[in-house]
């Protein structure tokens, strides 16, 4: 069996011509779906060039890899996390609509400005058509 045919054991190094398009792809989606980073896969599968896995990613990835601090995908949350982390966001945009709210009736009191919209129920067609 020669070299190229047989498979490498994980932590291997590997020569260039190992490197076939599937194999770039495969390092490429798991460097992308966060399963690892793109130095544990040059660890875990032998690659030598400490830029190779950045280059397949650029040319092969669909991440924008020009700016690293949003092209890495966020770090897993717990769920638990992911929960506190919104109720938190919903907690300070609540708290916007309130001094928003509160910033419109002063307006509207102080300056006599009428600044919301009256909201009124939208016609059916048919009454529409009547009323022409």
């Amino acid at each position: 069996m020669k070299k190229d045919e047989r498979s490498l054991s994980v932590g291997e190094k590997r020569t260039q011509r190992d490197y076939n398009l599937g194999f770039k792809l495969a390092v490429v989606s798991q460097v992308e779906k966060g399963e690892m980073t793109y130095k544990q896969a040059q660890k875990a599968y032998g690659i030598q060039g400490r830029s190779t896995v950045l280059v397949w990613l650029r040319k092969h990835g669909s991440l924008d890899w020009r700016n690293p601090l949003t092209a890495m995908p966020r770090s897993k949350e717990t769920p638990a996390q992911k929960i506190k982390r919104l109720e938190q966001e919903l907690s300070n945009e609540r708290l916007k609509n309130r001094i928003l709210n509160m910033a419109i009736d002063i307006s509207d009191k102080e300056h006599g400005t009428s600044i919301r919209k009256k909201v009124l129920p939208k016609q059916s067609g048919a009454s529409e058509k009547s009323n022409k």
